[in-house]
């Protein structure tokens, strides 16, 4: 060990010569989950669909296995506590898949956090926001984010996550 750096030279060659699957492995993303999304399943089926949030999750999950990422999830229906997990995703994770709902047109505090962290963001929505109420077609997230995807139900939750993490990677 190097007494001045405090670096154990052994570990870091160890870990140049680990497989780069291995290394790839460590890539963390956060899934956060805006108001009322724990009602998926039971809230209006028609625009939303039939699948619950954990199976969302569960998807989610096997998705990240195969691109050997981690994700970690969180639901609120209070704009603070998804803030709270903005603000803390900086010193665990390299970027955030959101579908913040509702506050997706209403919350510059989501926003502004977003952009304060500055972590690759996407934003992804089961239904297209277009095609529905004129007040929906306004995103305060959009802009910070690196992406958005709507309008494919629980795909556009996948298809974000292989977006983002594939950004992570290039």
């Amino acid at each position: 060990m190097s007494a001045r750096a405090g670096v154990n030279v052994e570990t870091l060659q160890a870990a140049s010569l680990q497989k780069p699957d291995t290394i790839l492995r460590s890539l963390s993303v956060l899934v956060i989950h805006g108001p009322n999304l724990n009602l998926l399943g039971q809230r209006e089926p028609g625009i939303y669909g039939s699948i619950s949030l954990a199976e969302i999750n569960r998807l989610l999950e096997a998705e990240a296995l195969k691109l050997q990422a981690k994700v970690t999830f969180i639901q609120s229906n209070h704009e603070g506590i998804l803030v709270d997990a903005i603000h803390e995703a900086l010193e665990q994770h390299q970027g955030i898949l959101i579908n913040a709902g509702a506050y997706t047109h209403t919350s510059v505090a989501l926003r502004d956090a977003i952009a304060a962290v500055n972590l690759p963001t996407v934003e992804v929505h089961l239904s297209n926001i277009y095609r529905r109420e004129g007040f929906r077609h306004n995103s305060y997230i959009a802009p910070v984010a690196i992406g958005q995807i709507s309008g494919f139900g629980v795909q556009s939750y996948l298809l974000g996550l292989q977006a983002l993490v594939g950004h992570l990677r290039s």
